[in-house]
């Protein structure tokens, strides 16, 4: 089937003409059909060890790969009822970890009250951050109060060098991610015998997979320090998910149906066995629940055997639900495997 390119003036498809190019990719067994042959048939849930909230798709910048379709035009933004009820579902398990994300989720009305009811309950937080928000005049103490409560900060920087970077997430971002690290290592951030941790990811900037992991981090530590003085305590490389901006870049560029196969490929049974779905819930904005972010922006929720709403929450009958899969599935499962912390193997 020929794929027609997203028109310019609504860039991006639906969800479901989104799934409808990715179930007819001709370069690529269905998904579902290769994890079958590899004896993983069907997926299922092993234990929710993270509680990954998607506050919304308001955000300062637009980035070209975003599989969110975030920006400042954005209206989609969790409501103060919702984000009580996630705190809720939380109180009723001894999940770890609390994942925000967005969007850029500081820029919710409600992400405060959402780290600080996360922590009173022991939770681990972690701040998915673009970096550039921590400039923008209405967080200038943001920093401080990310610190104050001990969030982890993950931070998206695709590479050490401007160009790069100002491909991908805007003119001048680079220029002001550098500024946001330094202000973070101040405040102790990443530096050596401290308890605040910076995380940076690392994703493609065009229609290949991300390098190694570990050597990848190892270079961006040489390089940021040399040239900025800037210190970080790890790095994740994530696989660029054929969704959103990057489906629609895929296309316009005729690299789809080979970054496909490329993914497809490249399909590793010791990452499906791992990826983060297993282990993840994932919240909309609106209170609907998907075993993925990348899912919830499919319009793909849970399987109709387990609750599909924050205010229906039932940690029994989530914890080992049967995993929802499509084709962009082969994102997470290619090579080293990606999820939202970095390489799974």
């Amino acid at each position: 089937m020929a794929l027609t390119l997203l028109g310019r003036s609504n860039p991006l498809a639906s969800p479901s003409e989104q799934l409808r190019i990715l179930d007819h990719t001709a370069s690529a067994l269905p998904f579902d059909r290769r994890v079958e042959q590899a004896g993983l048939f069907p997926l299922h849930a092993t234990g929710i060890t993270t509680f990954q909230l998607n506050v919304g798709k308001v955000c300062n910048q637009t980035c070209r790969h975003c599989h969110v379709d975030a920006g400042p035009d954005r209206m989609e933004s969790m409501s103060s009822e919702t984000a009580e009820q996630c705190l809720t579902a939380l109180a009723m398990t001894d999940i770890p970890t609390v994942d925000l994300t967005g969007g850029a989720p500081e820029l919710n009305p409600n992400f405060r009250r959402l780290v600080e009811g996360s922590r009173a309950l022991g939770r681990h937080v972690m701040d998915r951050c673009n970096l550039t928000v921590l400039l923008v005049p209405s967080q200038a103490d943001l920093v401080e109060f990310l610190a104050n409560h001990q969030v982890e900060i993950v931070a998206s920087l695709p590479s050490f060098h401007a160009p790069q970077t100002d491909a991908q997430r805007g003119e001048g971002v680079f220029e002001k991610s550098i500024e946001a690290l330094r202000r973070l290592n101040h405040q102790g951030y990443g530096r050596p015998n401290s308890n605040l941790t910076l995380t940076l990811v690392y994703n493609p900037v065009g229609a290949f997979l991300p390098p190694k992991q570990e050597p990848t981090e190892a270079r961006f530590k040489q390089e940021l320090f040399a040239r900025f003085g800037i210190t970080f305590n790890r790095l994740y490389t994530i696989t660029n998910m054929p969704i959103s901006r990057f489906l629609d870049f895929l296309i316009e560029s005729g690299n789809y149906e080979g970054y496909m196969e490329r993914l497809a490929t490249a399909f590793n049974p010791a990452a499906a066995t791992g990826v983060m779905c297993r282990s993840t819930l994932s919240v909309g904005w609106d209170g609907t629940l998907y075993d993925c972010d990348f899912n919830q922006m499919l319009a793909l929720p849970v399987s109709t055997e387990a609750p599909r709403h924050i205010r229906d929450f039932d940690p029994a009958r989530l914890q080992h639900r049967r995993i929802t899969t499509r084709n962009h599935c082969y994102g997470c499962t290619a090579g080293a495997g990606s999820s939202c912390g970095g390489s799974v193997t």
